[in-house]
């Protein structure tokens, strides 16, 4: 089902503070009583049914006290570009095992994990792949996204914590380039797919590919449609306008040849991708 409901009495939102999170900050509250938020930084006045806690993900104590009391997590936070490896294991490879450990021991039975199309990266754009697909990461952010799906997989055969590793493609409000005509996901969609990863009856463990109804698409969602998530937004009406302010691909460039785009040329002592 596509339409918001409120599944769960309190749902944590990691990453709160950034783009995407600041994105379903304004939209999460239709799914739940309370919606607590989380991040390193000042969050705000929380509204009338938020509520706002620090936390580093490279801290236990911190991510249990977030979890606590929590019946469902929406994770988006973390790195989310290229960076350094020692950066990576902090946020995203140690933050994502505290964050299954306090879910663990609260009892927290459904999880969306924001992955990311970065996990099949150096798949060229002129294939197109399913969930079925071995992870091909571009970065050591991608690695990070594919030990969590792993680790994911891991706590629901152990523990029966159901997750959703749902592989962001390109969510803004609008396509910046060519190739985000392919991996755009509007944040209606967005918050249509988490809406759908939250209520479906039965989750289990699932790869779901986080893009909306474009065209042109490297990515087959069949294996994820128990989600029943259907996008209601699309790239192409700003096909022509995308077109007409880039220039043709240089298909010499990696960039233009892999899925992951410039990730799979960025240095990673150098900051985020160009």
């Amino acid at each position: 089902m596509n339409t918001a409901a409120k599944t769960h009495p309190r749902i944590l939102l990691t990453g709160a503070a950034g783009g995407l999170g600041q994105a379903l900050r304004s939209r999460l509250h239709q799914n739940c009583d309370v919606l607590r938020l989380s991040d390193m930084v000042d969050l705000g006045a929380p509204l009338a049914n938020e509520e706002c806690v620090i936390a580093d993900l490279a801290q236990a104590s911190q991510v249990d006290a977030a979890v606590a009391g929590c019946q469902a997590i929406v994770h988006l936070g973390g790195i989310s570009v290229e960076a350094p490896f020692e950066a990576i294991m902090q946020a995203n490879i140690l933050g994502v095992y505290h964050l299954y450990e306090a879910a663990r021991r609260h009892g927290v039975k459904r999880v969306i994990f924001a992955s990311s199309n970065h996990v099949v990266g150096f798949y060229r754009q002129g294939e197109t792949i399913t969930a079925d697909h071995p992870p091909r990461p571009d970065s050591f952010y991608g690695v990070s996204k594919a030990f969590g799906e792993d680790l994911s997989r891991f706590y629901f055969d152990r523990w029966g914590i159901e997750t959703a590793c749902v592989r962001i493609g390109s969510s803004f409000p609008e396509p910046k380039d060519r190739r985000m005509l392919a991996t755009w996901l509007s944040y209606e969609d967005l918050h249509r797919l988490v809406s759908a990863c939250l209520s479906t009856p039965v989750l289990g463990h699932s790869i779901v590919f986080g893009m909306s109804n474009n065209a042109v698409t490297w990515w087959d969602n069949s294996r994820a449609r128990h989600v029943g998530f259907v996008p209601a937004d699309t790239s192409d009406v700003f096909r022509d306008a995308v077109f007409a302010r880039t220039p043709t691909p240089d298909l010499s460039d990696p960039a233009a040849l892999y899925q992951g785009g410039a990730f799979v040329r960025a240095d990673p002592t150098q900051g985020k991708p160009t």
